[in-house]
């Protein structure tokens, strides 16, 4: 299996100024280190053959001829090989001469790309020697028996089309690969021979992510190396792979050695990505070339970095970003509904876990936008059958340090009463007995909002839709779902944003409660008054969900990639059973739920994942999973 992947491969090379008998070893010496990698992709950087900086030298019969002497090597040395390699030098074309991509693959030139975008400003002036591809438009290069243009796509495997671009292309407002993009490549590789001065590494680094964002495209780079002619310039060898975005993978520079940056490439993440976005509309401006298909018939993602936590930035400094961002789109969102149906204030149930408390601290927050006191805010907890001492106490500690008006009502008797109503016998501990608690909660809470003319906000978050694991019109319901959006192992890290910015006497009630096991609390407690009911302990951990749950909805991957993909980013924490199991228990648990998912309050968008009914995701609710359980 390649699990949609495929490998690729920028190179940074020694090399000799207009010595292409010397360059071609060293070409051919990274073919070779590539080929024992299994990489299908092999990019050198501009003008690899002879090096970029031979300026007039560019002229010198002697020196085409030796590139081509070159490069005839390389194509030979290709034969039979199941690689497709790309490599620079000048090209004499219909009496111009032009700078070029040359494209390998089992011993055959199959295309020439032209580079479009000549720079002569400041320290280039490349136009003394090439003429543009623009100029050129596409056609056929007789000498190499092979297309040659600009914008140029190359099928090479069944779902990987590769566009080529060079080094000032991705530096002008509309690249190339802009147009190659929407005409279906999904890698676009760039040969560069950028050179380095302050500050510019970093901008350049900003354009590579940005220019694979903005094509939903990889983007492979590779630079010239610190070998060229240092006569006025200096360059690096930087090297990088981009994905949507996110830099995979770079390579160091300055380095006095060969650079080989690899990374697997998810394209069927790319794929996916673009079918369900309806802006990027396919064209047809550039001709595909269909030539002979590489193999890619198994990946085993070495080069693939597979984040646990999809849902948590991995940098300290951007975490701690993006909470302050979610915590102000969860509190503009509350403070509108306020407004708009004009209630003094909000009902929050609190239990001492974590997502109340989540859904408490946001609430304090809109109420200061708005300029009104905690107090308008009345925080109800409800001791139950499964309330434990540490909870309770949290729970009240919480309210009273932040100001909000409480109130307690005992559920026990109530639920007892209604039990016996209904004709249940309160010692068969079953699911009629939890979800009788939950339910009365939420009546409560709804009569409370209906007599203080206040909203009810709701604490249930994204992993817990996900998987069904609220009462149906229990917790499930409120005025206004303010963590809906918000995954459980992204909750932990909101509250701990606020343990962290808050008074000292918050941040030791908030540590105890992020120290508590996750549990509804519906059960008793044990011998010891601990928490008996654990969640994770019945539908598993709830990091491994959220990761099943990031990847399934952003991506659609299968069962098989799932598991796959899990099994790399928790290497040495959850075995492949353990992994299997839990995957075979949210997927059971994704479909046979949504039924509770379509009839959902409203709530706030805060990341790329949401489960609303009326925006990203439409399911039916009794949609056969057994397909997906494969």
């Amino acid at each position: 299996m390649n699990y949609g992947m495929f490998r690729v491969a920028a190179a940074s090379l020694k090399l000799k100024v207009a010595n292409p008998e010397y360059n071609k070893e060293e070409i051919i010496y990274a073919i070779d280190t590539a080929l024992k990698e299994d990489i299908r992709l092999l990019v050198t950087p501009e003008l690899s053959i002879t090096g970029y900086t031979c300026a007039d030298l560019f002229f010198s019969k002697s020196l085409q001829n030796a590139a081509e002497n070159a490069l005839g090597t390389i194509v030979s040395h290709t034969k039979g090989k199941n690689i497709c390699v790309i490599v620079g030098m000048p090209i004499e074309h219909l009496n111009k001469l032009y700078n070029c991509a040359v494209v390998i693959q089992n011993g055959k030139i199959i295309n020439i790309t032209a580079k479009t975008h000549l720079a002569n400003y400041n320290e280039f002036y490349e136009k003394r020697w090439f003429d543009s591809g623009e100029n050129l438009n596409s056609g056929y290069c007789e000498k190499y028996n092979c297309e040659i243009g600009t914008q140029n796509i190359i099928h090479l495997y069944d779902d990987v089309f590769l566009g080529v671009e060079l080094c000032e292309d991705l530096w002008v407002p509309l690249s190339p690969s802009v147009n190659m993009s929407l005409s279906g490549a999904n890698i676009i590789v760039n040969f560069s021979a950028s050179d380095e001065y302050v500050a510019k590494a970093e901008y350049r680094r900003s354009l590579i992510k940005n220019q694979s964002a903005k094509c939903i495209c990889a983007y492979v780079y590779a630079g010239a190396s610190v070998f060229e002619s240092t006569t006025d310039l200096v360059f690096s060898g930087a090297t990088a792979i981009a994905e949507n975005g996110s830099i995979l993978a770079e390579g160091k520079r300055f380095s006095r050695e060969n650079v080989i940056t690899i990374a697997d490439i998810d394209v069927e993440k790319i794929n996916t990505l673009r079918k369900k976005n309806m802006s990027f509309i396919n064209k047809s401006d550039c001709q595909i070339l269909y030539k002979d298909k590489l193999e890619n018939e198994d990946n085993d993602l070495k080069y693939r970095s597979v984040n646990p936590h999809p849902f948590i930035p991995v940098d300290s400094k951007n975490r701690k970003a993006t909470c302050k961002e979610i915590i102000s789109i969860q509190a503009a969102g509350l403070v509108k509904r306020l407004e708009h149906i004009g209630s003094e204030g909000f009902i929050v149930g609190v239990s001492g876990g974590l997502d109340s408390t989540l859904a408490l601290l946001v609430t304090t927050r809109a109420m200061k936008l708005i300029g009104k006191p905690a107090g308008n805010i009345i925080g109800v907890t409800m001791p139950g059958f499964g309330t434990t001492g540490k909870t309770y106490r949290n729970a009240l500690r919480l309210m009273n340090e932040l100001g909000v008006t409480v109130k307690e009502i005992n559920i026990r008797n109530a639920c007892l009463q209604h039990m016996n109503d209904i004709g249940h016998n309160p010692n068969l501990k079953d699911i009629t007995y939890e979800n009788t608690q939950a339910r009365e909660r939420t009546q409560i809470l709804f009569d409370l909002a209906n007599k203080h003319n206040c909203l009810l906000v709701g604490t249930g978050d994204l992993s817990e839709l996900a998987l069904g694991w609220c009462t149906y019109n229990g917790d499930h319901m409120s005025t206004y779902g303010v963590n809906a959006s918000i995954p459980k192992t992204l909750v932990s890290y909101l509250v701990s944003y606020f343990a962290e910015t808050g008074e000292h006497k918050i941040k030791s009630i908030l540590t105890d409660i992020l120290n508590t096991p996750i549990s509804p609390e519906l059960m008793p407690p044990d011998k010891k008054g601990n928490i008996s009911q654990k969640t994770e302990d019945s539908i598993g951990p709830y990091e491994l969900h959220d990761f099943f749950l990031y990847h399934f909805m952003r991506f659609g991957f299968t069962k098989e990639k799932l598991k796959k993909l899990a099994e790399k980013a928790f290497n040495g924490i959850y075995d492949e059973n353990t992994i299997e199991k839990w995957l075979s228990v949210f997927l059971k648990r994704f479909f046979i739920s949504q039924f509770k998912r379509s009839c959902v309050p409203d709530s706030p968008k805060v990341g790329s994942v949401s489960l609303s009914p009326r925006g990203d995701w439409r399911m039916p609710s009794d949609a056969a999973f057994e397909g997906f359980m494969q």
